[in-house]
């Protein structure tokens, strides 16, 4: 679609004409961007996610869509299907909104509220639902756009009371925002993004649009909406400082047939230009991804990086702040690869000691995980969005981001990182001089990965000898 016309839109084009960038790292100025580009809207709002719960922040979110179809915005969302247990009453009474309308991404035929129950009720169709949307976009006007990391929960913006991820994302204007619209519209009209009314039954126990308004209301977490005035310089600031750079939207494609477990698989375009990025290295790669389980390609990409003398430095979680003990379960087992071909290995401390720049305070109590998705090289191109360097983002499920040439936004993005680096927040691994890893971070030298007990370093074990890893 078109570029909107409005007063704010025109005023930040007078201020910025070039595409620019702002680094949302904090959870809550993630959410409050979020907010305010829903709140900015005149026309459209785009939104596709991978999971969206009803806690305090998804409630937040919600009003806001709602608040801006009500004044006649049309808001299209795209939800992926693995964490929708316990919604359908709830998507279906959304979707009544003449302005809203909700598809969800290939759906499971057969729903169950019991996460395990659905997988097991649809494994004649396993080809099929286990392909899944990891995207994470949210487009307004055609004008702005945010994208990256984060799903739609409070421990992605810092406010669970318990366990919080350490996420980024991109705020962007500019030229990508029209490759990220047109994006959308590829998966929207796909075949698998399906209607709620298809499958979803109309509610019949009072589960409708004004009961799903009165349950917003009567949220405890109700806070003030930003005045119109500090919402208009809170956009021009952010035009002013924004961080330049030539970017552009990658992404991979939806499959030509949904029906056709054959034909399942994505063009994996978004994997192919990251391993393009990691080749066209000259002195220094720096990766961040939440779920590290290299695919062979991945894994010679690495060790040719290194063999040419380039310095590659990778974040992931370890054993303790790994929220899918799996996927840490097939990390182990490429330990020795990553270390032996020079990589500077590092897992981010669950108990991180500047773990209160992610999450609300006091942090006494809770733990900090990585969810961030990112790749540097060289000081000129980032790489900011939702693919983890694993077999199911980089092989399975769909993923979005962008990558940008800039020195400004990858030494920004540089800065950011280095406490995550940090002795303070992460465990260096290397190699000890008997030839097994070791962990060392704030003062602590181990020779086994830090775990909560005897007994999750036997479900991890466990977890690592079951033949799962490409579906990690």
């Amino acid at each position: 679609m078109p570029e909107v016309q409005s007063t704010l839109w025109t005023e930040i084009a007078a201020v910025r004409r070039d595409g620019w960038h702002r680094v949302l790292n904090g959870g809550e100025d993630a959410l409050d961007w979020r907010l305010r580009l829903i709140d900015s809207a005149t026309s459209s709002i785009d939104l596709e996610t991978f999971l969206w719960k009803p806690d305090a922040s998804g409630a937040r979110v919600l009003q806001h869509l709602l608040a801006a179809a009500d004044r006649g915005v049309r808001v299209r969302i795209l939800l992926d299907d693995s964490f929708t247990m316990h919604e359908d009453l709830a998507l279906h009474a959304i979707d009544e909104h003449p302005r809203i309308e909700y598809r969800i991404y290939n759906p499971f035929a057969r729903r169950h509220d019991n996460a395990v129950l659905r997988q097991l009720l649809n494994l004649g169709e396993f080809g099929r639902v286990n392909r899944r949307l990891h995207n994470k976009t949210l487009i307004v006007d055609g004008r702005a756009a945010i994208t990256g990391g984060r799903n739609i929960a409070d421990e992605y913006f810092g406010l669970d009371p318990a366990f919080n991820f350490r996420d980024m994302d991109l705020l962007f204007a500019g030229a990508p925002v029209a490759d990220a619209t047109r994006h959308f519209d590829r998966f929207w009209n796909s075949r698998w993004a399906v209607p709620v009314e298809e499958f979803i039954a109309a509610p019949r126990d009072g589960k409708d649009l004004g009961a799903m308004r009165a349950w917003l209301d009567a949220g405890t977490d109700t806070v003030p909406a930003e005045p119109p005035a500090a919402r208009r310089m809170a956009w021009l600031a952010a035009a002013r400082e924004g961080i330049a750079g030539e970017a552009r939207f990658v992404a991979d494609a939806p499959a030509p047939d949904a029906g056709s477990p054959a034909a399942a698989g994505n063009a994996a375009l978004l994997a192919q230009q990251l391993l393009a990025l990691l080749d066209d290295a000259r002195e220094d790669v720096v990766l961040v991804s939440a779920y590290l389980v290299p695919t062979p390609e991945l894994e010679a990409a690495i060790a040719r990086a290194t063999g040419r003398g380039v310095r590659v430095r990778i974040l992931t979680n370890s054993l303790r702040s790994n929220n899918h003990l799996a996927a840490d379960s097939a990390y182990r087992r490429h330990l020795h690869a990553l270390l032996g071909s020079g990589v500077e290995l590092h897992e981010m401390h669950a108990l991180a000691l500047d773990r209160d720049r992610y999450m609300r305070t006091p942090v006494e109590g809770k733990r900090i995980g990585l969810h961030a998705k990112l790749m540097l090289v060289d000081r000129d191109i980032s790489y900011v969005g939702s693919c983890n360097l694993d077999p199911r983002s980089l092989r399975l499920n769909t993923e979005t981001g962008l990558v940008v040439r800039g020195a400004a936004l990858n030494g920004a993005l540089r800065e950011l990182l280095a406490s995550d680096f940090d002795a303070r927040n992460a465990w260096a691994v290397s190699v000890a001089p008997d030839g097994a890893p070791q962990w060392r971070a704030q003062g602590e030298v181990r020779g086994a990965p830090p775990a909560d007990s005897p007994v999750q370093r036997l479900e991890d074990w466990f977890l690592g000898v079951l033949p799962i890893e490409s579906q990690l």
